[in-house]
């Protein structure tokens, strides 16, 4: 999973996604644009949204850090023996 900011309005999941080196501002599953750092993406968000009162501040939103392994699932207790005896 990439890094992002996630803000849950009434009615859609906004989220502000690394992509690369800038950041993917997302209205649900639309791309509202692209940005150099996730401050611009939030100043973006509510031009295009202003009446969804998104928060300003990035603090306001909530962090996911990125998680490059999160969708493996966790070695077998097998897979896990066999390690440990190499």
């Amino acid at each position: 999973m990439l890094a992002q900011y996630v803000y849950t309005a009434a009615e859609v999941l906004i989220r502000i996604v690394r992509h690369g080196h800038r950041w993917r501002a997302l209205q649900g599953e639309r791309e509202v644009g692209r940005y150099e750092t996730p401050e611009d993406a939030v100043r973006g968000l509510r031009e295009a949204m202003p009446a969804q009162r998104i928060p300003r501040r990035l603090g306001d939103w909530r962090f996911i850090p990125a998680a490059p392994l999160g969708h493996l699932s966790p070695p077998s207790p097998a897979a896990m023996a066999r390690l440990a005896s190499a």
